[in-house]
């Protein structure tokens, strides 16, 4: 390996120690004594020969893992699902998408659903869950920020309802936050945010702007979360009406 000197910028090679030791070096050109130098570790033999590398030891990357499906089973039962999507919505999304690409209107079939996301504490999980898909709607359920944040980038969306307490030792509610401030204008215009809150008043306008949501629903509400739900959007779908209609996308 080489050495530069820091008076005459002279590359003086040196060979490889044996040992750690540190050795001094003396410079040809001006004759100063270099401080000692050690053996970089870069230059022994990589840890990786001998399987005592941290990159072996464990995944640099998790595996995704995003919101899981909520299903309601026969018996009134209710169980989460890994399954991203039913094959006949993932069908219908691709034709959708085909039939834009030719300037074709598309109209939306009986099969098809608004994919919700639910990110709430525990305690108001199951219950709003259960609502929503009794409604029609296809509703995943975050119990963590990970898989909120997986869900969202890997599904087409089209409602995000937040709980500002939502994975709280991990400041869940500001991750999905973020994840929603980040979209561009044209994924955010299909996307209806809306914030669960113990202290908005319900479909409060102005607190609506202040928190960047399209909707406030306050948890006194709950039981009529579904209706204020299809209130909230059919306003949306009116305000977008023509400007979708240009853009030959459906509404929400």
């Amino acid at each position: 390996m080489n050495v530069v000197c820091p008076k005459c910028a002279a590359q003086i090679p040196v060979s490889q120690p044996d040992s750690e030791r540190a050795s001094s070096i003396r410079c040809p050109k001006c004759n100063i004594t270099l401080k000692p130098v050690t053996v970089s570790p870069a230059t022994e033999k990589s840890a990786l020969t001998v399987g005592q590398s941290p990159s072996t030891e464990q995944h640099r990357f998790k595996p995704r893992a995003p919101a899981p499906l909520f299903e309601l089973k026969k018996t009134g039962t209710s169980e989460l699902t890994s399954s991203p999507a039913a094959p006949v919505e993932d069908i219908s999304q691709l034709l959708s998408n085909l039939l834009r690409q030719h300037g074709n209107t598309v109209t939306e079939t009986a099969t098809s659903k608004r994919k919700a996301l639910v990110c709430t504490a525990e305690i108001h999980r199951e219950a709003i869950a259960r609502q929503l898909t009794d409604n029609g709607y296809q509703v995943f359920v975050a119990q963590d920020t990970g898989q909120a944040i997986d869900r969202m980038r890997e599904n087409q969306l089209e409602v995000v309802l937040l709980d500002s307490e939502f994975d709280s030792a991990e400041q869940g509610s500001a991750f999905v936050v973020r994840e929603v401030n980040v979209l561009r204008p044209a994924q955010r215009r299909r996307l209806f945010f809306v914030l669960l809150s113990p202290l908005q008043r319900t479909m409060d306008a102005h607190a609506a702007f202040l928190h960047s949501v399209n909707a406030v629903v306050n948890f006194k509400e709950l039981d009529e979360l579904s209706g204020i739900l299809d209130h909230a959007l059919r306003e949306y779908n009116e305000l977008y009406k023509e400007f979708n209609l240009a853009l030959n996308v459906a509404a929400l």
